[in-house]
């Protein structure tokens, strides 16, 4: 049995003008290439052509709108002063339509300009009405943070516009919630402070008029599940105030824009999507890594030690990370502002050690104007690169995407996106970073080893050519809704009424609460039977997050997620910050605490797990003769036994390291199919070789799903096995990584022929004989990519493919 866990010179700054953002970045030393003539410079610096694909997408002129003749001349003047004459047609249109008392979802692309669609009839109706407050709600604190600077440059008497989150000081706090009217803050304090204290902030929700949900279509999954819960509890405190505020939501460009923005708010919900503002054009090129010399093992993401695969040395390519940090160096060494957005956080901290060290090594100095920017640093750490950001002090950055929806970069001349980010609408959001105010601008997409990046960018069609995938969110999720229909209760007692808002699955969960003693059915409703609020973890993060603490200075560094806490934190585990590498010598998960000491090994480590996974129960399935695809609740068992030590110039693994740490289980939605051994027989699969055909299947299989999905592969986990006890049969399962499912799993059940003949299609095409990193091994196996048969795998997907039904 398999598996694969989830778990990964300066110059006037310049406005951005169409957002209404006062943010900026400062340019470099000076106006770099042209972004066709950047991309023929980093074409040439090596052997061989890296670039797949150019697509060329072109500049926009701008269709402008009069004033909204609602509009009132002082915030039209104070528009004004920030430059922005007059709004976009997509601008006035869903202003118009909030200002009617219409729910509605402006979803159009980045820099389109959509704060000012929200700004004009929040910021209007403040200051035609004193007693009237907006609240706004961003998914990340530099968000908000961005648009408090955007608010208060307007420089609107009686707004008084705050942020109140978990940074803002506890002095603060309550002058916020008595006489601030534009609140600024993100769904987890509107769950853990505001809804709470209810009775505190009842002056500010029985006025409140709009209800701003900025970048919507980040509330996908299980996150997103909770967060429109959220908003059904803001809906029902506002209720009971008396007060129906107008929702206006903000969104990338995305499918069916309406449903998601419904089904999030529980509201009939209206879309603008036609964008009108001006645009840039970009020059996309997608980039693949050359092949690494059949002789050297370095930078190889899955070293032939660990995977078996001693003989096929020279289909690993070059790092996607290494690559990264190269590209960034060249461009700032060229004067070019860049964003390198890295999909985990120890990337970011590498790429930009790279790309640091590559410049100081050409110019003494020249790193100093790169930086990582990631999750989990510290609010001064933070301030200060945004504050570098903005003051031109940095010139490149290498970030997560905290900073894809974070503080507004102004003025970019390039992005690079080291990996696929997962879906198409983050990689146009990642990209539309840079070519703002009407210049033109680079982007880059550099390809990992990977089944579904390699597909990608031999296959442009399937990025240029196709739709953004509509946001996946179910609220009727009951681990979901249990917990959030106790924390309703906690606020005030439930009523029928309130079982309608909640939706579908609302009464079952209710009746499983109070049969756990939870809540206490009497006339009046269902109340609250304990003392203590019930813990509810809004983002599946897998509990609190772990401080990371140096030993010998007691300093705080920063946190880690405590779902990641086992593959980041384990003893010996060597953990970067800001270019600094320590290592773990213990991880108390009780106290919520790793102690760590810094050290310069020259190996990096890689957790280890075993996970076991038992079917629940059968929701839907397809009899296909001799396959069967099903999907279904199934319990997954999972732990972290070892870690390994691997030489950070070749791969080596050095050794194998145990690890006791405690299991974690997880029940939730699996999509998996089935086959019989006589199809498999005559398909030509030995008996011996059907382990390693459906594990080469399965991995392939979580890298093309994000395809079809809003998910990434680290949202997901699998496993296979030539005979599941519960199937009885040879079985690959993949299964969504968060409690009770987050719509992944029915998203590859509904397109199952559609995701298996993409799946099948990467491995045929991908050139090397027995199996890489870019067709069926991954980078998260629990079983070091052994057993592996990638001409088996493609045999195993002809049977399913041509028993299946389109």
């Amino acid at each position: 049995m398999t598996s694969d866990d989830f778990s990964s010179a300066r110059r006037t700054p310049r406005h951005d003008l169409e957002s209404s953002s006062a943010a900026t970045v400062s340019a470099g030393p000076g106006p770099g290439p042209a972004p066709a003539d950047l991309l023929r410079r980093l074409r040439a610096r090596g052997a061989g052509d890296p670039v797949t694909h150019v697509e060329r997408v072109p500049a926009r002129a701008g269709v402008p709108a009069p004033w909204p003749s609602w509009a009132p001349e002082e915030l039209r003047a104070a528009f004004t002063r920030r430059a922005v004459v007059a709004p976009w047609q997509h601008q006035a249109e869903a202003a118009n339509l909030a200002y009617e008392g219409r729910h509605v979802v402006v979803a159009t692309g980045t820099a389109s300009g959509k704060s000012l669609a929200y700004q004009l009839p929040a910021l209007a109706t403040l200051l035609a009405d004193p007693r009237a407050t907006v609240l706004y709600l961003a998914p990340t604190k530099a968000l908000a943070a961005d648009q408090l600077r955007a608010v208060a440059a307007l420089e609107l008497e009686g707004v008084r516009p705050a942020c109140y989150d978990g940074d803002t000081p506890r002095a603060e706090r309550e002058w916020i919630r008595r006489h601030s009217r534009f609140v600024l803050t993100n769904p987890d304090m509107l769950h853990h402070g505001i809804l709470p204290g209810h009775a505190q902030w009842s002056g500010f929700l029985r006025r409140l008029a709009y209800v701003v949900i900025d970048e919507c279509h980040t509330y996908r999954g299980v996150f997103g599940s909770h967060v429109a819960h959220v908003l059904r509890r803001l809906r029902r405190q506002c209720a009971r105030f008396g007060a129906t505020p107008v929702f206006v939501l903000a969104s990338a460009t995305s499918g069916d824009p309406a449903t998601a923005a419904g089904r999030l708010t529980g509201l009939p919900v209206t879309a603008v999507t036609e964008d009108s503002s001006p645009r840039g054009g970009v020059t996309f090129a997608l980039w693949e890594p050359p092949l690494l010399p059949p002789d050297s093992g370095a930078s190889s993401p899955v070293p032939p030690q660990a995977t078996g695969d001693h003989d096929d040395l020279h289909q690993v390519r070059r790092s996607a990370l290494r690559e990264t940090a190269d590209l960034l160096a060249d461009t700032v060494a060229e004067g070019v502002r860049t964003l390198a957005f890295v999909r985990s956080r120890k990337g970011a901290e590498v790429v930009a050690a790279n790309a640091r060290r590559a410049l100081d090594d050409a110019v003494p100095g020249l790193g100093d104007r790169v930086a990582a920017y990631r999750g989990g640093y510290l609010r001064e750490e933070r301030r200060e690169l945004e504050r570098a950001l903005l003051h031109g002090d940095l010139l490149g950055l290498a970030s997560t995407n905290a900073l894809e929806l974070g503080v507004d970069l102004v003025g970019l001349d390039a992005v690079l996106i080291c990996g696929y980010p997962g879906t198409r609408a983050s990689l146009w959001q990642q990209a539309g970073r840079a070519g703002r105010s009407g210049q033109e601008a680079l982007a880059v997409l550099v390809a990992r080893d990977d089944p579904l990046d390699t597909y990608l960018v031999h296959h442009p069609e399937a990025i240029f050519g196709a739709p953004v995938e509509a946001t996946v969110l179910d609220p009727a999720n009951p681990y979901v809704l249990a917990p959030q229909l106790a924390c309703a209760a906690v606020e005030a007692p439930l009523t029928p009424a309130d079982l309608v808002l909640f939706g579908e699955g609302a009464k079952e969960a209710v009746d499983e609460l109070v049969a756990a003693g939870a809540l206490r059915q009497r006339p009046t409703g269902w109340y609250w039977r304990h003392r203590e609020r019930p813990e509810v973890d809004l983002r599946g993060e897998g509990g609190a997050p772990v401080a990371v603490v140096e030993s010998s200075t007691g300093r705080l560094l920063g946190t880690v997620d405590g779902g990641s806490s086992h593959f980041l934190l384990h003893p010996g585990a060597v953990y970067l910050h800001q270019g600094v590498s320590y290592v773990v010598d213990q991880l108390d998960l009780a106290d919520g605490c790793a102690l760590v000491h810094t050290e310069e090994p020259d190996w990096s480590t890689h957790a280890r797990d075993v996970t076991d996974l038992s079917v629940v129960s059968v929701r839907s399935y397809v009899d296909a003769g001799p396959v069967g695809m099903f999907l279904g609740e199934v319990d997954v068992t999972s732990q972290v036994v070892s870690y390994q030590r691997r030489r950070i110039a070749t791969g080596e693994v050095i050794d194998t390291r145990p690890l006791d740490l405690p299991t974690r289980e997880l029940r939730t939605v699996a999509v998996w199919f089935t086959l019989s051994p006589q199809s498999l027989a005559l398909a030509g699969v030995q008996p011996a070789d059907v382990p390693g055909a459906l594990h080469a299947a399965e991995h392939a299989a979580i890298g093309l799903l994000p395809l079809m999905a809003t998910c990434d592969r680290w949202d997901i986990g699998g496993l296979s096995t030539a005979v599941h006890a519960d199937t009885e049969a040879p079985t690959v399962f993949v299964y969504d990584g968060h409690p009770g499912g987050a719509g992944f799993a029915e998203r590859a059940y509904g397109t199952a022929a559609a995701w298996l003949r993409a799946t099948r299609d990467a491995i045929a095409e991908c050139g090397c004989e027995t199996g890489c990193p870019s067709c069926v091994q991954s980078p998260k196996c629990g079983n070091g990519n052994n057993p592996l048969s990638k001409p088996d795998a493609i045999r195993v997907l002809d049977v399913v493919l041509t028993n299946l039904p389109d």
